[in-house]
């Protein structure tokens, strides 16, 4: 049996509490930090309660104790047939000892409920929990439990300065409400404090028995985007299909997420201003962005059992880089256009990877529209190594040199590309799809002619810049 000894002395604790303890083969406590099982114990009458308080300094997690605890009570049940198990506050209120008898097929655990802590909160805060909606957190799982959420929160368990801290750490905008610090409900030191955030972990010393009461949060990104990864990792542990995959089985899944959300974008209007956040556009885009994120939590999950890198690590290093590749901002260089901008990323990128040429690193496997557009870009760059008067290179749609027009991209134009007026990307899709209808009706394939063609002027890209480097 299990039963509960209310929030404080044995004047909030159920009688019944009290007789089934009395009178089973044998009593447990999970603790004597308790004024219930200190006035228990005290009494001569009562007989004895065995206490877990050593597993505390034993075991090496929160979770080894309560396995340990749960372990101890299954084997002297079965040896006496029954025993009496005691609770600080309600069995029913955050106790996972109690979830693990009760998930455990060895034994039948009777729940005896009692007042909980926060039924003493709700007096002291002046507050109905259902009226109000409040969520009920354990701290220790704070980052978690609270993610997203905005309150109202009672936080529990909140016994060390450490504890408090992490919490403190883990809300990235602090509220404006102060928040109140619960402790020793119902003892004659009882103490009801409201402090601001900033003093959460300085104010009182905290113990077993002191809450936290939150009326109001910003939503934590850190913290949802922390949940999300937690979830991700429960997957992989517990799902059959999550358990299978490995980098290279999710390839068509990660590529999958990436078309959806560019056709999600491909949905919104064209001019998204005057778009409302409950648009059905917005909220494909936010789901599909969602989708894509497991995606890269998945992969950053595999890593770390492997022991490569975590998703902190991800998080590290692009932000490194991308303050690195951003000197305009953090430090004293300057880029007033986009063309600045874009041109001393690729050179920094270049310097970064010890890459001899600005072409290395273009992925061979881009769609070919995609791995064109990416070698004439970076052609078209200064950091390219090939100056406008420098050197000539076939022109990429007329093939043919014309040393009289230097420039590496340009070249020599046919006629027949000169005359089209392309302003708008809807004259410029009927004109690629009018070549494709071409190709198809020659026989050709659009795609490997295109990928052929690009790659061909990486080439001799290339070979221009290693010829000026030789000179």
């Amino acid at each position: 049996m299990v039963v509960g000894l209310g929030p404080a002395g044995l004047e909030l604790t159920p009688p019944g509490s009290i007789e089934a303890l009395r009178s089973a083969p044998r009593s447990f406590a999970r603790t004597a930090n308790h004024l219930a099982a200190q006035q228990l114990s005290a009494d001569p009458a009562f007989g004895s309660l065995s206490f877990f308080d050593h597993l505390y300094q034993s075991e090496r997690s929160f979770e080894e104790v309560y396995t340990a605890i749960a372990e101890t009570l299954v084997a002297a049940a079965s040896a006496a047939g029954s025993v009496a198990y005691a609770v600080p506050g309600s069995p029913l209120v955050l106790e996972r000892t109690v979830e693990l008898l009760r998930e455990d097929p060895r034994v039948e655990a009777e729940i005896r409920p009692a007042l909980s802590f926060m039924d003493l909160a709700w007096d002291r805060l002046g507050v109905d929990p259902v009226e109000q909606g409040v969520r009920l957190v354990d701290a220790e799982q704070f980052v978690y439990g609270a993610a997203g959420q905005r309150g109202p929160m009672l936080v529990a368990q909140c016994w060390s300065r450490l504890v408090l801290s992490d919490i403190k750490l883990a809300v990235e905008q602090e509220p404006s409400r102060p928040v109140t610090i619960l402790q020793r409900l119902g003892q004659p030191d009882e103490q009801v404090v409201e402090v601001p955030w900033s003093e959460l972990d300085r104010t009182l010393e905290p113990d077993h028995l002191t809450a936290m009461w939150i009326p109001e949060l910003a939503a934590p990104v850190a913290g949802e985007l922390a949940r999300l990864d937690q979830l991700v990792w429960t997957l992989r542990q517990a799902c059959p299909w999550d358990r299978a995959q490995t980098h290279l089985s999710l390839r068509r899944h990660l590529l999958e997420e990436c078309y959806e959300v560019l056709e999600a974008i491909d949905a919104l209007p064209d001019d998204p201003s005057g778009v409302p956040a409950w648009d059905p556009a917005v909220a494909h885009l936010q789901e599909e962005l969602g989708d894509l994120a497991v995606q890269v939590l998945f992969h950053a999950t595999l890593a770390a059992e492997k022991g490569w890198f975590t998703l902190a690590d991800v998080a590290a290093g692009v932000h490194a880089k991308l303050v690195r590749r951003h000197p305009h901002v953090f430090q004293s260089a300057v880029a007033t256009t986009v063309d600045q901008v874009a041109e001393r990323w690729e050179a920094i990128k270049k310097e970064e990877k010890g890459r001899l040429s600005v072409m290395d690193g273009i992925p061979e496997g881009l769609p070919a529209l995609a791995l064109a557009s990416k070698v004439l870009s970076r052609a078209a760059s200064g950091s390219v190594g090939l100056g406008r008067s420098d050197t000539s290179v076939p022109d990429p749609i007329s093939g043919q040199v014309d040393t009289s027009v230097p420039d590496p991209i340009s070249g020599q134009v046919d006629t027949s590309v000169q005359a089209l007026s392309l302003t708008s990307e809807a004259e410029l899709g009927r004109v690629l799809l009018a070549v494709v209808a071409r190709a198809s009706a020659a026989g050709l394939d659009s795609e490997s002619a295109l990928r052929s063609a690009a790659l061909s002027l990486r080439d001799t890209l290339v070979d221009g810049e290693r010829s000026l480097k030789s000179k």
